[in-house]
């Protein structure tokens, strides 16, 4: 049995039941191992927690760089507005994106400062792709008054805010609150330019 099996197996785990009540032994069952032989990978629940969640980062940032790849042509509004609609489905949908959602809002406190260390480099990468699509749509997106930069940090601070509503209140009311946040945040980065036309 691989670590893919062990790292997809413990990802499980800690999406269903969280680092409190997932357990190294239900982890070993469902791979079809001995507990000690996770042992013989791990130093111990912390350090596997450690690891699934870099490797939950890792997977969930080649996802998202796909995202945005896949839709260099699609006018600014319909992708930024699409990836908010499926960052909702990604956390109905991939354990993955459950479990990397969770740990970012709801980290265990003993575990914190090792997980804004993985998270940081992850969320840095995201500005970055942000910006650099907003450079690159800038010469024909109606917010040339505003600088990439700040779009991309107005757009994550409009996404971490629907995220909560998503881990607070389910699908129905992240929905309810992306249909009434979107259009307020379109029309402040494009204003300025709508009244100057």
């Amino acid at each position: 049995m691989g670590m893919e099996e062990i790292y997809k197996s413990a990802l499980s785990q800690f999406a269903t039941h969280g680092y409190e009540g997932a357990s190294m032994g239900s982890i070993a069952t469902e791979v079809g191992i001995r507990k000690s032989s996770i042992y013989a990978h791990f130093k111990g629940k912390d350090d596997l927690f450690l690891q699934v969640v870099k490797y939950a980062f890792q997977k969930q940032t080649l996802r998202i760089f796909r995202y945005f790849s896949d839709r260099e042509d699609t006018p600014l509004e319909q992708t930024l507005h699409s990836f908010l609609i499926w960052m909702g489905q990604e956390y109905e949908s991939s354990k993955t994106a459950k479990f990397m959602l969770r740990v970012l809002f709801f980290p265990p406190v003993s575990l914190c400062n090792k997980i804004v260390d993985i998270a940081n480099p992850f969320l840095e990468s995201m500005d970055q792709q942000l910006i650099r699509l907003l450079r690159n749509a800038r010469h024909k997106e109606p917010f040339g008054h505003m600088e990439p930069v700040d779009v991309a940090q107005s757009f994550m601070t409009l996404l971490d805010g629907i995220m909560v509503e998503l881990l607070h209140s389910g699908s129905i009311s992240y929905q309810r609150r992306l249909n009434i946040a979107w259009p307020v945040f379109w029309r402040g980065i494009t204003l300025i330019q709508s009244h100057e036309a």
